[in-house]
């Protein structure tokens, strides 16, 4: 079973409580626990986040993140992306407690979260401009027992 879901909104902080809920509730079909549903909103925020903050100058121009998730069998891959500045060094900013932003307080463990709470997280830059993180987590709540009723 294949599902693939598409959103695209304003670079915004009210739109990461919209994205995170999104894709919980695309993802709900799989019936994960709530330890599940809970990572996996966690993984989408910081991914958005991350986009609000980083990506894009405050100058007033209109920006937006693409977050898409498929669903395959009893995987989620989430792809959170944005055409902003991108990362100059991505190895380097996937280090716990970096931060390009230290004046705001941030506290530099966004890719740490993400990575924490994925099985596997990617980050590539997203051609010609921007960022792409790529997460994917496997689904083991009530995924069986769905395909069996299927």
């Amino acid at each position: 079973m294949k599902n693939k879901m598409t959103l695209t909104f304003s670079a915004i902080s009210e739109n990461e409580s919209f994205a995170r809920n999104a894709v919980a509730a695309f993802c709900a079909e799989l019936d994960p626990t709530v330890d599940e549903i809970n990572d996996i909103k966690t993984a989408v925020s910081e991914a958005v986040t991350n986009c609000v903050v980083h990506a894009y100058p405050k100058d007033g121009n209109e920006h937006t993140v693409t977050v898409i998730t498929e669903i395959d069998d009893d995987t989620v891959h989430i792809v959170v992306s944005d055409n902003g500045v991108g990362i100059d060094d991505i190895a380097h900013a996937m280090q716990p407690f970096y931060t390009s932003k230290p004046e705001q307080e941030r506290s530099g463990m966004g890719f740490t979260i993400m990575e924490s709470f994925t099985d596997e997280l990617e980050v590539t830059r997203n051609e010609p401009q921007g960022t792409v993180v790529s997460m994917f987590k496997t689904i083991k709540g009530g995924a069986v027992w769905n395909r069996k009723k299927r």
